[in-house]
């Protein structure tokens, strides 16, 4: 899909906002396809070595052999992650902690949309499981690592989807397949009704997880880890193939003709994963919101609001456990 689409920013990015990386670490959730796929391959061509977090699965395989021929001599190591069970994310990072002493960067970029109302085997929302707790446990399980970096970064993806209603405690409950259920065929063809409030919610809860954390570490004088946020704009990926597929969106909309490639869209994660001028809480992304180039955005206040940022943090650790910073 993103091959019919003219890539036009990413090379400006790249050439203007991006820095040689030989020597560090990077670790990348969902990079099977789409945009975690894009940037795994610009940053090894910087000279990262690419941590790959994904499920077990043939497509999984078939990434990392593609990078491999893409980006010949580069450092690619994939290990099984899958996000729908906090059991993998703990064993996930701690293979990853017996390998490596630091991770230089963290890219949450792994997500799922407007999935149906159902549980994970760990009984939450698969939506907000996926995209939010799991990336959460990732993240405080990982942190030492990152701490061992000189300047590390912990990159979180949004979307325009975090535009909207307040962030509520109830979803990241146990509660999964009892969050308002799959909508009407009407509401999901218009981008409305509970699956996509229930994916509003998540792309809320990277926000005010970016700047909960960017609290907490300026609490804590801990001034070598940078939180940075960036959304996508509308980008042509595998995230709209397969939430058609699983009733969702239609696959056909017609707001799918307003899509940049998956290389712009990309673009926003790799700028705050390689921009020499990046500051923690930095927000990258299109200023016109559906596409453009990634530039340095002005966050809404609710974003992190103190209630934003209590309800997303406390649901988190309520789910997995408590991220001490110290």
């Amino acid at each position: 899909m993103s091959n019919q689409i003219e890539t036009v920013h990413l090379g400006t990015v790249l050439e203007n906002h991006s820095q040689d990386m030989s020597g560090k670490v990077a670790a990348i959730t969902g990079t099977t396809s789409g945009t975690g796929y894009i940037c795994a391959r610009e940053l090894a061509k910087k000279g990262a070595s690419v941590i790959l977090l994904n499920r077990k699965s043939e497509r999984a395989d078939k990434a990392l052999q593609k990078l491999q021929e893409e980006v010949p001599g580069a450092s690619f190591e994939a290990v099984e992650c899958d996000l729908q069970s906090f059991e993998s994310v703990r064993a996930a990072a701690e293979f990853v902690r017996k390998i490596y002493q630091t991770i230089d960067v963290l890219v949450n970029n792994a997500g799922v949309m407007a999935l149906a109302d159902k549980a994970t085997g760990d009984g939450f929302d698969v939506q907000m499981q996926t995209n939010v707790i799991s990336h959460f446990l990732l993240t405080k399980e990982l942190f030492p690592l990152l701490k061992n970096s000189s300047e590390a970064r912990i990159v979180n993806h949004t979307s325009m989807a975090r535009l909207g209603g307040p962030l509520g405690a109830q979803y990241f409950e146990k509660k999964g397949g009892n969050l308002g259920g799959d909508g009407t065929e009407a509401e999901n063809f218009a981008f409305q009704g509970p699956r996509w409030e229930r994916y509003h919610q998540t792309k809320l809860a990277n926000c005010a997880f970016t700047y909960g954390l960017k609290q907490k570490l300026e609490a804590a004088k801990i001034e070598n880890v940078m939180p940075l946020l960036a959304h996508p704009g509308l980008a042509a990926t595998q995230l709209q193939i397969t939430t058609a597929v699983h009733g969702g969106m239609e696959k056909d909309s017609g707001l799918m003709s307003r899509a940049q490639s998956a290389e712009d869209g990309a673009a926003g994660i790799i700028r705050a994963s390689m921009d020499a001028e990046a500051k923690s809480g930095n927000f990258y992304g299109p200023t016109a919101g559906w596409k453009g180039f990634p530039d340095l955005l002005t966050p809404e206040d609710y974003l992190y609001s103190e209630e934003t940022i209590k309800t997303n943090w406390e649901g988190c650790e309520n789910a997995v456990g408590a991220f001490e910073i110290a």
